[in-house]
């Protein structure tokens, strides 16, 4: 289907239910119940795990089969935010326009710091593109103010131009006048699952993108990345000039930033310069390591991970500590409470310090390797499986697999 195989057939289906199913996996625990703290089924967070996810997909394009390691993938999602907003602001209010100009805008951005930053590899590309990121920052907040408004940033305002626009056109992010804000609730055993319009307009882009994902990962192309990766030297004695596949993968991923600024930008109208500080270029490189970089699906879980604890430990503070631990002696209490909101509330970046310093020490391959072994516990090995008195060779498997 859609030229895939059967094994990578079932694997994006398995995909698409989980993507649709996300109000349901992020809701599990009942509005009275204690746990309900940690639900995430809200439209924000939900929208974020699938946007950052389209992020660190493409990063995970040049990282995980170029092994090119880049710091500088903000300045492309501001791109993408910036382009967004100014296509809500001077043409129409509909996302798709503005999803594709910020798709473009970026392609054409990151195809200018991938020529310059492409001409050195290793620590020097990535400080190259650390420093690009870094100028960009810098001229979005000061320089270039007239396109970006600097510390203020730019937003969607009811005076604005929008011309394609008639009077009786929605004045918020739509899709063809449904505007993405909009939310259907359905409470059930004292569940409330919240299927919103803009989360799911977030996903299908998700979806297309982990589909043309997967194609580049199968394709002639992506075992030309994979050899960059290997030994560029070697495939340059052969008489291949690795550097426009890297080229076309940094293009490609920052085409996929722009692709995740746009939408952030669609579900919040509005684009700051923050988005573009080298932290948040940062976060997507944890993201893709945490999750399994040069792997599928490992982005995507490494993306999913982070937003759930950014959003669920960051609003745990000393009052719900108190209110978990009441069952203590007072003099305990307090002690205990002050040792967990260390990790919580405004601390909740150590315990997502400590998670990535654990993966990375006992699970390499990120979470896909977890769920590996995992699932390697519960597998009978077959009787007599790796005996071969005879030694006979065994298959080599594919390249792409």
């Amino acid at each position: 289907m859609l030229g895939l195989n059967k094994r990578d057939t079932s694997f994006l289906l398995i995909v698409i239910l989980l993507t649709i199913s996300t109000p349901f996996l992020m809701q599990p625990f009942a509005e009275n119940s204690p746990l309900a703290q940690f639900n995430g089924g809200y439209p924000d967070l939900m929208a974020k795990v699938a946007i950052f996810g389209i992020f660190a997909m493409g990063f995970n394009i040049l990282f995980g089969l170029t092994g090119y390691l880049s710091f500088g993938h903000a300045a492309f999602l501001g791109v993408g935010s910036y382009a967004a907003v100014w296509m809500f602001k001077l043409l129409t209010l509909n996302v798709l326009p503005a999803v594709i100009l910020a798709v473009i805008m970026s392609g054409l951005f990151s195809l200018l710091i991938g020529w310059i930053s492409l001409r050195r590899s290793g620590i020097y590309f990535s400080i190259l593109t650390l420093a690009m990121a870094e100028m960009s920052y810098r001229l979005a907040y000061s320089v270039l103010t007239p396109l970006t408004n600097g510390e203020t940033g730019l937003q969607v305002r009811p005076n604005d131009p929008r011309i394609l626009d008639s009077a009786t056109s929605a004045n918020y992010p739509n899709l063809f006048g449904l505007e993405l804000s909009s939310s259907y609730h359905w409470k059930v055993l004292g569940h409330d699952f919240t299927f919103n319009v803009g989360f799911y307009f977030c996903a299908v882009i998700a979806i297309i993108a982990f589909y043309i994902s997967m194609r580049i990962f199968r394709s002639p192309f992506g075992m030309m990345l994979r050899a960059v990766k290997s030994n560029q030297q070697r495939m340059s004695y052969t008489g291949l000039n690795p550097r426009p596949y890297t080229l076309a993968a940094f293009v490609i991923s920052g085409m996929y930033a722009g692709l995740a600024g746009g939408l952030l930008a669609a579900m919040d109208p509005l684009a700051g310069a923050e988005r573009m500080q080298w932290t948040v270029g940062g976060e997507v490189v944890i993201m893709t390591i945490l999750g399994g970089a040069g792997t599928l699906l490992g982005p995507v879980l490494g993306a999913g991970a982070i937003k759930y604890l950014e959003n669920i430990f960051s609003k745990i503070n000393e009052n719900v500590l108190h209110d978990w631990f009441s069952f203590l002696p007072d003099s305990i209490q307090d002690g205990v409470v002050w040792f967990f909101s260390r990790f919580t509330g405004e601390g909740w970046a150590l315990t997502l310090g400590l998670m990535f310093m654990l993966v990375v020490t006992f699970l390499p391959g990120g979470l896909v390797e977890g769920g590996k072994r995992i699932m390697g516990l519960f597998k009978r090995k077959p009787k007599g499986d790796g005996d071969d008195p005879e030694h006979h060779p065994h298959s080599t498997p594919h390249v792409a697999e």
